[in-house]
């Protein structure tokens, strides 16, 4: 496994991939039993941020239908600020399909550390539930 400065320097990591969906704190009451931030609360995190990015693409309700190549690159820790970006990979007749990445502050203090990403694939459903059209031509997130 690379160190955190071939982490944080390397010639692809050394910034996010697309725009700050959301920023959180890791807490104690996310940890796992060796005390790092358990992965399943950072894999809902990164669910939460695509889905705003998503809601937002669809002007409306949005169901996660598919999460792909999950990549934990580094460790999360009690205190980091977990910061999650999204880019549009591409958008379907229903769904859309983004690029997220995680990254973390460690003591609130640069350089950002991008600790997991993966792709993330959302469908826009109507009241009932089923899938509806995505406007393509009106996209503006």
């Amino acid at each position: 496994m690379a160190n955190e400065s071939e982490i944080t320097h390397g010639t692809d990591n050394t910034m996010p991939r697309g725009d700050m969906c959301t920023r959180t704190l890791a807490m104690p009451a996310d940890t796992n039993p060796s005390g790092d931030i358990f992965g399943g609360w950072l894999m809902s995190q990164m669910d939460i941020a695509g889905g705003v990015m998503a809601s937002q693409i669809a002007e409306g309700r949005v169901a996660t239908v598919a999460v792909d190549g999950m990549t934990f690159h580094r460790p999360v820790y009690v205190g980091d600020v977990v910061c999650v970006y999204g880019d549009i990979e591409r958008i379907g007749n229903t769904s859309m399909v983004l690029h997220l990445e995680s990254w973390v502050l460690r003591k609130n203090q640069p350089p950002r550390i991008k600790v997991t990403e993966a792709t993330f694939t959302f469908v826009a459903i109507d009241a009932e539930g089923r899938p509806r059209p995505v406007r393509k031509d009106e996209v503006a997130v």
